[in-house]
């Protein structure tokens, strides 16, 4: 396998990446702290695995096939996808002033947004699994994807009315694509948080999951989507090129969001606040003097260490390794082996 694939995986601070060889799918699970929002850690990373994905695949000899054909974001906070912005900064930046760093952060959610929105102009599909609430940046992100499967008893809303503010790193471009003009309006306007199923019903959501089982309905998408992959993707340029979104649009709609944000009053910013303090609660912490969140376990990741490795060593991404922690190693080799031949 080439060195460009396995920095795709390499270690990220909030950011858990998976790869599912028998799909041919790498699954990106948020593990934000210490509030389950887009820290500029996050979007950072997020933004630095769409790029060593694009960088894989542009390494690719002719005819090659990829080993990468969905790129999937979930959570590892149990019962949140993603609370969105984070409202602690914005709150700092806009007191400040600080129109350049408020501009940074929000364009850095549009240049991730975009990619999912366009599969990274790739021959891939990027899907969203929400398994909690997504609200704000959360449920924008998650309309980005091609393909947005959530688990019953999910939420999702826009809850930024309640501060004066609209959410502008995609929402609008997304939801008026989707549902016209009119209805994307009262959507946003009307900062109300919506069911997974009422969701579902009005087409925002493409499959509907039962409880706890989210991730299975996305391995069965997967399969039927696979055998019919060419149809499907063929179906997801005729859609972009009917309906495009573009790079522009987004940009110039979140320096609307800038202007928009730094004229919120103190009163504003207090609700806004306020909302820290939901989003703190929201996360469930077992020992108050531990720093980090209890996370859901992912599936285990390839470590890709060959049968011949020595220890100590040191990896593809530069950590140091001094013993071999693989527990089932021949069920480990043989893995290996099916991927490097």
């Amino acid at each position: 396998m080439k060195k460009e694939f396995y920095q795709i995986f390499r270690d990220y601070q909030e950011i858990s990446v998976r790869y599912h060889e028998k799909s041919l799918s790498v699954w990106c699970y948020y593990k934000p702290a210490p509030r389950p929002c887009f820290s500029m850690t996050v979007l950072t990373e997020a933004l630095s695995i769409q790029h060593a994905i694009i960088k894989y695949f542009k390494s690719l000899r002719k005819n090659e096939k990829p080993a990468i054909r969905y790129l999937i974001q979930a959570s590892q906070v149990p019962g949140v996808f993603n609370l969105g912005g984070d409202l602690a900064l914005f709150t700092k930046l806009i007191a400040d002033k600080d129109r350049n760093k408020l501009l940074e952060y929000a364009t850095r959610c549009i240049d991730i947004c975009y990619l999912n929105a366009v599969n990274l102009h790739l021959p891939i599909t990027t899907i969203s699994l929400v398994q909690g609430a997504a609200l704000g940046g959360g449920f924008e992100s998650a309309l980005a994807s091609n393909i947005l499967i959530a688990e019953e008893g999910s939420e999702m809303g826009f809850p930024e009315i309640r501060f004066n503010l609209f959410p502008g790193m995609g929402a609008y471009s997304l939801l008026a694509r989707r549902l016209g003009m009119l209805a994307a309006e009262k959507m946003i306007t009307g900062g109300e948080i919506y069911s997974a199923r009422k969701l579902f019903h009005l087409g925002i959501i493409h499959k509907l999951a039962e409880p706890g089982k989210g991730r299975e309905a996305t391995e069965t998408f997967i399969r039927k989507h696979s055998r019919s992959s060419n149809g499907r993707r063929a179906l997801q340029l005729v859609q972009q090129r009917y309906n495009p979104i573009s790079y522009e649009e987004l940009k110039d709609i979140t320096t609307i969001w800038v202007d928009a944000a730094l004229k919120l009053k103190a009163s504003d910013l207090r609700m806004m606040e306020r909302l820290v303090s939901t989003q703190n609660r929201k996360v469930f912490i077992t020992d108050q003097r531990k720093k980090s969140m209890n996370l859901l376990r992912t599936p285990q990741d390839r470590r890709f260490i060959p049968a011949n490795a020595s220890f100590p060593m040191t990896d593809w991404s530069g950590n140091t390794i001094l013993f071999d922690r693989r527990k089932n190693h021949d069920r480990r080799l043989q893995q290996f082996k099916s991927m490097t031949h």
